[in-house]
């Protein structure tokens, strides 16, 4: 059954001030809307119970990213878009940078809003775990005033949450005490974007002297609302990362939650799931903290010695030169954090140079401009595909050849954990897509090699 729009009004006040007057004049009667992207499914499916929406789209005081010496204050309109793009919360939030890539397809990160995410309250939402480990308050807007609420208390179960009927949230600050942290992101679904997760989670630490000094973990998906597990961080505190503590963090982990089963996955799995995402946080953890020493000594070298060293993980020339322009860099987190913003920010030239360091999916000879390191880090990366049945490493070589037809370069998937036949589908797949389209998804492959083989190159 679809809607009938004869039975909907909408206002577009064109001011905050004119909305929360609206709304204060008759409480509960109007439903306040930003990008709309939760909103028109439901009235698509003849299922959205409000008559009368006001909206907030492009308020000019909802839409603004400022930036303080203590806290980022980011508007509560702001797209995923803006979120994604904007340097400091790439270099300084990777977490909820990465969430917002996660969020949908391009037309919903244009669309949909960082507040709506948080007032919808689903507790699959994406940012939301990003929200709560940076320890994020709200300030809430009304004809009343304003008052600024914690976050971690603004969901009080399934879909609910403080904000009164008057009121709607106007900005979310983060603090900006993070970037010495480890961050760790996993949104386990159907498909990285563009699918509901199945378990998503967030996560913050930081070792001194051997042990966890603070460890912070949020997850979506496995509970009526996005949570912080207290009991798991409250555990390792003051621990040191060893095999048994990140046993029994897996099991606390995994008994603390409350998933539920439904169509997308079962609680039990839910709940295992959850329990290995938090293993494999912790040993990135404990890596981590041994890590100081190879970026202290890439830090110390000159600008053209550190960008010839780091050259083989991207294969940019301008990647490398500017990644090294970024020193003193004290943490694998803000490495890759750097690597992400540079490699977003390049010219399609400078990403077509790092594709033509790659051989072809299913051939182990790299191209001349490869390096001896990058063509080790490709067969390694590509080890699943010797062992493919013969008509599968066939059709490789054919898609490749009309891939190469098609768009005039090698293409690119970030190979690491894929067998052959996967690589086969995402390769037809793709095949299908323009050539702008196309040229977004080798480069989103790339950055995913790139941090991949920049944590390799820290652990060498």
């Amino acid at each position: 059954m679809r809607s009938d729009p004869a039975e909907y009004e909408l206002v577009a006040p064109g001011s905050l001030a004119a909305v929360v007057s609206l709304l204060a004049k008759n409480p509960g009667d109007w439903l306040p809307i930003a990008g709309g992207t939760d909103v028109m499914v439901q009235y698509a499916a003849g299922k959205l119970q409000a008559r009368k929406l006001v909206s907030l789209w492009n308020l000019p005081e909802l839409r603004r990213i400022e930036i303080s010496e203590g806290e980022v204050s980011i508007g509560a309109g702001c797209t995923y878009t803006d979120v994604r793009e904007h340097r400091t919360i790439q270099q300084e939030f990777p977490l909820l940078a990465s969430a917002a890539r996660w969020t949908g397809g391009v037309a919903n990160q244009n669309r949909g809003t960082l507040g709506g995410n948080i007032v919808n309250a689903s507790p699959a939402a994406d940012s939301l775990p990003a929200l709560l480990v940076y320890g994020a308050e709200l300030i809430l807007a009304s004809a009343r005033g304003e008052r600024r609420v914690k976050y971690v208390d603004f969901h009080t179960g399934y879909k609910q949450t403080l904000l009164g009927v008057d009121e709607v949230v106007r900005t979310i600050c983060v603090p900006r005490r993070f970037t010495e942290y480890m961050s760790y992101s996993r949104k386990v679904g159907a498909r990285n974007a563009q699918a509901i997760s199945k378990v998503c989670v967030a996560a913050l630490g930081r070792i001194v002297g051997g042990a966890a000094e603070d460890v912070r973990v949020a997850a979506g998906s496995v509970a009526p609302m996005p949570v912080r597990l207290g009991k798991t961080e409250r555990f390792l505190q003051g621990k040191p990362i060893d095999a048994a503590v990140v046993r029994q963090a897996r099991e606390i982990a995994a008994a603390e939650v409350r998933p539920i089963d439904d169509i997308r996955s079962t609680s039990k799995y839910r709940a295992t799931v959850l329990g290995n995402l938090v293993s494999e946080f912790l040993q990135k953890l404990s890596l981590n903290g041994h890590t100081s020493r190879a970026l202290t000594r890439w830090n110390l070298l000159s600008a053209n010695d550190a960008a010839r060293e780091v050259l083989d993980c991207c294969g940019s020339t301008a990647w490398a030169r500017e990644l090294a322009g970024r020193r003193p860099l004290k943490s694998e987190s803000s490495l890759v954090a750097a690597s992400d913003e540079i490699w977003s920010s390049l010219p399609a030239r400078d990403w077509l140079e790092a594709f033509s360091k790659h051989p072809r999916i299913g051939e182990r000879k790299a191209p001349p401009a490869a390096s001896f390191k990058s063509a080790e880090w490709s067969a390694q990366e590509q080890k699943q595909v010797e062992p493919a049945e013969d008509s599968v490493q066939i059709a490789l070589a054919q898609g490749n050849m009309e891939y190469e037809s098609k768009f005039d370069r090698v293409f690119i998937v970030c190979a690491t954990g894929k067998t052959a036949a996967e690589m086969l589908s995402i390769l037809q797949r793709r095949l299908r897509n323009d050539d702008a389209t196309e040229l977004r998804e080798a480069a989103e492959e790339q950055r995913k090699i790139t941090n991949l083989r920049l944590k390799r190159w820290l652990s060498q």
